[in-house]
């Protein structure tokens, strides 16, 4: 296709840049995003081909709904993605794998140019991300692997197509649908090379703002509905596994300020994870018998856990600097530019500090 010859120079590059170490690593990732790009047709393409199912079709004017509404409610960029849509054949785009010591919730981090650190790594390949995994679970570290349904080339790869629609979310509740596009076109808008919890949650708070303006502007009460249902059960466990996140943090910081032994640090963390499960059994029995959660509970641990933190842990703070600029799409991305032009061990202090005197409004300071 048109451009690979400039996506592999890219690549190139970055190869040289990090060593002949991760050649192998490098080229799967640029043969797997050339791959899903060569799968990708434009969207009028699909509507127009009589062998495309109508349930697809359905989806995709939707998906082109909300891209409009991405671009002129939310002032998202109005550019090349999400106007291309591919069927990988699989259920992820990639899978990522995270890593973290038995008796930490910080993430193993690895450096990539132009992203910075981040604390994930991830494959086209599941097989590979699993080798990957159990290599640095021989180091003696907890790890997850994980599907991911869509992420961001930044607005980098506009210029070869864009990032396309995939079948790995296109069927997803029209809540959750638009929040992934509006999500993902955040990070367009504003990113922060290296600082993983700031992006997620900042892209975070635009998808949860967006797709709630979209349900009760565009939706219909069917759709308001089901999401309702999809969101109450994960917003229950959302709370549950931060509450789990904060006990394992203490227990962490308190048995490494008292050194205290290794079997009773492992009795602590396994007594927490154990009331986990059984919270999670009760929850889901709330649910009547829904398991969407089960493969994560299953294999939950301090990697799991610790990625977790970087999707919401600065949300409130960002939904507060929204209110701050009075709603206004295009202030408040100005207001996360400004942040996100500062260095990182200075970024958090002064995003706490644009919001202090909501937070001291909001509690009757």
């Amino acid at each position: 296709m048109a451009g690979i010859a400039g996506l592999v120079a890219i690549v190139a590059a970055a190869v040289g840049l990090s060593g002949c170490a991760d050649l192998g690593y490098y080229w799967q990732s640029v043969s797997g995003h050339v791959g899903m790009m060569e799968a990708a047709r434009p969207v009028r393409d699909w509507l127009a081909d009589s062998h495309t199912p109508d349930k697809l079709k359905a989806r995709l004017e939707l998906a082109e709904r909300i891209r409009r509404f991405a671009v002129t409610e939310l002032d998202e960029p109005d550019n090349a993605s999400y106007h291309r849509y591919a069927d990988l054949h699989r259920s992820a785009v990639v899978w990522n794998v995270v890593a973290a010591p038995p008796y930490s919730l910080t993430l193993k981090t690895w450096c990539f140019p132009i992203a910075g650190c981040v604390g994930y790594r991830g494959y086209f390949n599941e097989s590979a991300a699993r080798r990957e995994a159990a290599r640095l679970k021989a180091q003696g570290l907890e790890v997850s692997v994980y599907g991911v349904p869509a992420y961001s080339t930044l607005g980098w790869m506009n210029w070869a197509g864009g990032d396309p629609l995939l079948n790995t979310f296109i069927y997803y509740p029209e809540g959750e649908l638009a929040r992934i596009i509006f999500h993902e076109l955040a990070h367009q808008v504003v990113y922060a090379s290296g600082d993983t919890v700031f992006n997620e949650s900042y892209a975070t708070t635009v998808e949860r703002l967006g797709s709630a303006r979209w349900l009760a502007e565009r939706a219909s009460p069917a759709a308001r509905e089901e999401y309702a249902r999809f969101d109450a059960r994960r917003q229950q466990f959302r709370t549950l596994t931060q509450a789990t996140r904060c006990e394992l943090a203490a227990i962490y910081k308190e048995n490494k300020a008292a050194a205290i032994d290794g079997p009773s640090k492992l009795a602590t963390k396994n007594r927490v994870m154990q009331e986990f499960r059984g919270h999670y059994a009760k929850l889901k029995a709330s649910w009547g018998g829904y398991t969407g959660y089960d493969a994560w509970v299953a294999g939950a641990n301090n990697a799991s856990f610790g990625a977790l933190a970087a999707y919401d842990e600065l949300v409130p703070e960002f939904e507060a600097l929204f209110a701050r600029e009075g709603g206004s799409w295009p202030r408040f991305y100005d207001a996360v530019k400004r942040l996100a032009a500062l260095p990182k061990d200075e970024r958090i202090k002064a995003l706490d500090k644009m919001v202090e005197p909501l937070h001291e409004e909001t509690h009757g300071g």
